[in-house]
């Protein structure tokens, strides 16, 4: 999400922070591109004028003038309101604070990935929160809706409630509240029906069933990559039900991402969660300080930190680390990092967590490297034996030719992987040689000086 918004605001920040001074020539047509960039991410039109007028006042007064980095001094102004825009510091969080069971409504239009998402936010409470879960689905107009739910149910292993054929919602609604309460759930999420566009009927089902089971949270589901109509949506759903939060799903798909500043601008209400890919544990706290460090390029290093100590297990890090020093790093150790990444989101994924990348980022979409090269590679040194693994020396023409065979491969592909690795394994050995407090003082160049990223697969 915000990949195209994010690009055009590097370009446009990058040419203000260039010069020494800036006047208020200056700052209006940085402004200028500033407005086109959002437009063109599907923000809507009266939230980027009240964003831009704010963003102006400051930018054209004294503390700008003065500043030794004035083009620094803008950015920081529009990082500083893009996270008021998005709601805020700090990420705000499911509400459970009320005697259990706490019933959540789930809302939105059909095809936006409700049913999906309910599930996920049971997933999310289990495990996050460690709180027993029911998940009752509302929607008897679509076919299957209530089984696919349970389903879904079955796969994240919360429990759901049984369907009793000819219920009306508001019906299902009460029975759920009450067999939580007997069977003493902590918390009841409520999957309503959708349409595929805002109807009256539709409005009164959802604040009958509202009205039966009085949510603690009313949460909007929407698609990241509805555009310019999510705002009209957000809109009806929150005049007519009250919306204490919003969830954006598909937020993995979407280049452009204005969905998001224009729902919570128009609403007020704070976007809780984002869904970032199809399996059942990819939801994710909406963060706006981090979201608009992303956006405009500064990364996310808190959110890499975080996600690295969901999916690298210490005593396997410290392992490495020690062979590391040793200069021990073989193709086994290769292959746990090609599956790491992977597993923190690959290197698109990771890129946009990290400050000042966007040029790497765009070598990547340039060379289009993509999931399958990296799997691929995995495949290629599962094809090897554990001896020539760990001794890649001994991996000659004739073995090449098994191994490409084996993985389904050319020896083309064999002998690039084989070329990263060794590039590798001279980088590092020279962490190794320079040790921690030798690493902070070289950098990057240290390791691999006047070379591409070494992290990158080669096509």
């Amino acid at each position: 999400m915000f990949e195209t918004l994010t690009t055009r605001l590097g370009a446009i920040f990058e040419q203000l922070t260039r010069k020494g001074a800036l006047g208020e020539a200056d700052v209006d047509a940085a402004l200028r591109e500033v407005r086109v960039a959002l437009l063109e991410a599907d923000v809507s039109l009266p939230v980027v004028k009240d964003f831009l007028e704010r963003v102006r006042a400051r930018a054209v007064g004294q503390e700008v003038v003065r500043s030794v980095t004035p083009g620094q001094m803008v950015v920081k102004i529009v990082h500083d309101n893009l996270v008021e825009m998005l709601g805020g510091s700090g990420a705000v969080g499911v509400n459970l604070a009320a005697s259990p069971p706490v019933p959540i409504l789930m809302v939105g239009l059909q095809g936006s990935g409700k049913t999906t998402t309910s599930a996920k936010l049971a997933l999310h409470l289990k495990q996050k929160h460690k709180k027993k879960v029911l998940l009752a689905s509302l929607d008897v107009r679509r076919p299957a809706a209530q089984e696919q739910l349970a389903v879904l149910g079955r796969q994240a292993e919360v429990a759901s409630l049984p369907v009793v054929p000819g219920e009306p919602p508001v019906a299902i609604a009460r029975r759920a509240m009450q067999t939580a309460a007997l069977e003493a759930y902590d918390a009841v999420i409520l999957d309503t029906a959708g349409r595929l566009a805002i109807d009256e009927e539709l409005m009164a089902e959802a604040v009958a069933v509202r009205d039966a089971a009085k949510p603690a949270e009313t949460l909007l589901v929407a698609d990241a990559m509805t555009g310019q109509d999510a705002v009209n949506v957000a809109k009806a759903f929150h005049e007519r039900l009250g919306l204490t939060g919003i969830v954006l799903t598909r937020t993995d798909g979407d280049a452009r991402g204005g969905a998001a500043l224009s729902m919570r601008a128009v609403t007020g209400c704070p976007i809780k969660l984002v869904g970032a890919g199809e399996k059942l544990d990819a939801l994710e706290p909406f963060h706006p300080e981090r979201v608009a460090g992303r956006i405009l390029g500064m990364g996310d290093v808190v959110g890499l930190v975080e996600r690295a100590a969901e999916t690298i297990e210490k005593e396997e890090a410290e392992r490495l680390a020690k062979k590391i020093e040793k200069g021990q790093f073989d193709l086994e150790d290769m292959a746990k990092q090609l599956r790491q990444v992977r597993q923190m989101g690959g290197l698109e994924g990771l890129l946009g967590m990290m400050p000042g990348v966007q040029k790497v980022k765009r070598q990547i979409a340039e060379a289009k490297l993509d999931e399958f090269l990296l799997k691929r590679q995995e495949a290629i040194i599962s094809s090897m034996t554990k001896r020539e693994r760990k001794n890649p020396d001994l991996i000659k023409a004739s073995r090449r030719q098994r191994i490409a065979s084996g993985s389904g491969t050319s020896v083309q592909d064999v002998n690039k992987l084989l070329k990263q690795f060794f590039e590798m394994q001279k980088m590092m050995k020279r962490v190794g040689k320079l040790g921690t407090k030798g690493l902070m003082r070289a950098g990057l160049p240290g390791l691999a000086p006047g070379a591409r990223p070494p992290f990158l697969p080669q096509r």
